[in-house]
């Protein structure tokens, strides 16, 4: 989810995994899969930066090691 501008200063939150098309010309227009569109304050760029910032954070979340309690087989094995 990334966060934008609406023209009128409203900010709301946007599913990035829904954006199909971002076009800048020169207001901001992003067009997502289920046809709904937005135009926004933020430059394209800022958007593509935020999606790329918000992904990162996910994929980041997802790659930390587990902690795994100690498997029995290893505290059986000293008796």
């Amino acid at each position: 989810m990334i966060s934008v501008t609406r023209l009128d200063g409203r900010e709301f939150t946007l599913n990035a995994d829904l954006i199909e098309s971002i076009e800048s010309n020169p207001d901001t227009f992003i067009r997502l899969v289920n046809s709904n569109s937005y135009v926004v304050r933020e430059s394209r760029q800022e958007v593509v930066e935020r999606i790329v910032n918000f992904r990162r954070r996910v994929f980041q979340c997802g790659m930390r090691p587990s902690v795994e309690a100690p498997s029995h087989a290893a505290s059986s094995a000293g008796k």
